[in-house]
């Protein structure tokens, strides 16, 4: 392809006229520099790419940049053997619509050591409809496995469950063996959580204890929403159990007692999916194309845009509107 061709990206600039994204017509020589040209099929909407395309978040590092922390297609043109013209690859996080180019366009161009080759058992657009969301949930899983989380602990909580993290935590951690309960303030995604594997759905109520320590009711869980959710779940959950902190929907804020800690042995492990070290992130992708792959991917991808659909996507997250998973088709 020629370094002066033009295509389409979704493109965000913060300068005089006033923070703003929309489509344009780019050229490859204006992309970040990488060794991995990728023809984008497919690519996804995360919380931070709502952030980002509204600067309602202070996301981007540098101006403009194309936005999209996720894409994936088959590769154009490589300077690094590993990469083949024709492989199918995928990208999460990694700097993308953050420090360097993203997702929402035509040609995406990557650094080699971030591109993931495409997992046997996903195609393009199932790994979308994973994207960063499914690799947090699935990360999120590995780092409880790696500090001995087990069944035998007890059901693991999902808090924000019909959000795009907390429905593939659902499914994933019910494919992995565990029991899971899923925590919702959406009372009519009963039936929609029970299908992805709960075996079941609590309100919000579940997790407004003020006490430091409660009867332990879970053996861990994810939490995406922060605040006085993730402190109740740390007061309830099993002596030697993990929680996974993966989100802030609610609050950044963490008011609560070391005491979950020091009597039962809790565990509280960060989920950062944005710089994970290749080999996890190989790991991750692994096992998401094989033993935790979600059985109900299309259940989950509840909406499918082009990139002309982005800013109407933004306004509906951003509003708290947000169910399971929107996929982006970049034609």
């Amino acid at each position: 392809m020629s370094a002066h061709a033009p295509f389409t990206a979704f493109r965000i600039h913060n300068d005089d006229a006033g923070y703003r994204g929309g489509l344009e017509q780019i050229a490859l020589d204006q992309l970040s520099p990488g060794e991995v040209v990728v023809r984008a099929r497919w690519s996804s909407v995360n919380y931070k790419d709502a952030l980002a395309g509204t600067g309602q978040g202070k996301i981007l590092r540098r101006f403009p940049l194309v936005g999209g922390i996720d894409v994936a297609g088959e590769v154009v043109a490589s300077t690094d053997p590993a990469f083949r013209e024709g492989d199918a690859v995928l990208a999460t996080g990694c700097g993308l619509s953050e420090t360097r180019d993203g997702g929402y366009s035509q040609y995406v161009r990557l650094e080699s050591k971030w591109a993931i080759p495409l997992p046997a058992g996903l195609s393009l657009r199932e790994a979308m409809v994973l994207g960063t969301a499914g690799f947090t949930a699935a990360l999120a899983l590995l780092r409880m496995k790696d500090n001995r989380q087990t069944p035998d602990h007890g059901p693991l909580a999902v808090t924000g469950a019909t959000g795009g993290v907390g429905s593939l935590a659902v499914d994933i951690f019910s494919r992995a063996g565990f029991e899971v309960h899923a925590i919702s303030g959406k009372t009519e995604a009963k039936d929609y959580l029970t299908t992805l594997g709960a075996s079941q759905v609590l309100g919000r109520d579940a997790l407004a204890t003020t006490r430091p320590m409660e009867s332990a009711r879970f053996g861990g869980g994810l939490d995406n929403v922060g605040g006085a959710m993730l402190t109740s779940l740390l007061a309830q959950t099993a002596p030697y159990g993990n929680v996974a902190s993966a989100g802030l929907a609610a609050s950044a804020q963490l008011d609560m007692t070391v005491m979950p800690f020091i009597i039962r042995g809790v565990s509280l492990l960060g989920v950062a999916s944005a710089g994970t070290a290749r080999d996890i992130r190989g790991q991750v992708w692994q096992h998401l194309g094989e033993d935790w792959k979600p059985r109900h991917l299309d259940t989950i991808c509840t909406r499918e845009v082009g990139l002309d659909g982005l800013p109407e996507v933004f306004a509906t997250m951003l509003a708290g509107g947000s169910f399971g998973r929107t996929v982006v088709r970049i034609d």
